[in-house]
């Protein structure tokens, strides 16, 4: 039963192994093997540490932008949005306190739309097919999932956090 507690630090440490197998894969254009490694890596999502999600995505879309797969400003924003929800975590609990962290559906809808647009362009480059408007029209789910998640956690933690402690003050 003790092992069973470290189960989710050993699947963290597993998928977190993954990610330089993918990106040496990406690099020398193995689009299939790639599509195995990114699909192993992520069935696992839930059962561990979201930081581990984090890595694999934000090391997949940068070298999907080496590639040109992706456009390099979509980098910036889903990277800029982690670093966002990171940093506004730590902000938060340092002076306010611990809280929960619990991903919104916004955020969930988001991690699945940057999932679908990996596993699409990946399996685009390993079967031999383009369909560019529907990896246009992924990018833009992307895009407009990430600014509302971004923009979701600082409604949270921001204007949210402000109105309970004014319900808070008057009561």
């Amino acid at each position: 039963m003790k092992r069973l507690q470290h189960l989710p630090n050993m699947i963290t440490l597993l998928r977190m192994a993954f990610v330089p197998l993918l990106i040496l894969v990406l690099k020398d254009h193995h689009y299939i093997e790639a599509l195995w490694v990114f699909m192993i890596a992520g069935i696992s999502d839930g059962l561990d540490d979201p930081l581990a999600d984090k890595i694999l995505l934000v090391s997949a879309y940068v070298m999907l932008a080496l590639l040109a797969l992706v456009p390099f400003w979509l980098v910036l924003v889903v990277t800029f949005r982690d670093a966002l929800i990171v940093g506004g975590y730590l902000v938060y609990t340092s002076l306010y306190g611990p809280v929960s962290m619990r991903p919104s559906r916004v955020s969930k809808f988001n991690t699945f739309t940057q999932i679908l647009l990996v596993v699409f362009l990946l399996t685009e480059r390993a079967f031999g097919f383009h369909v560019a408007h529907i990896q246009a029209a992924l990018v833009f789910m992307v895009l407009v999932t990430t600014i509302a998640s971004g923009g979701h956690y600082l409604w949270t933690w921001g204007i949210v956090r402000e109105v309970e402690a004014g319900r808070a003050g008057r009561d």
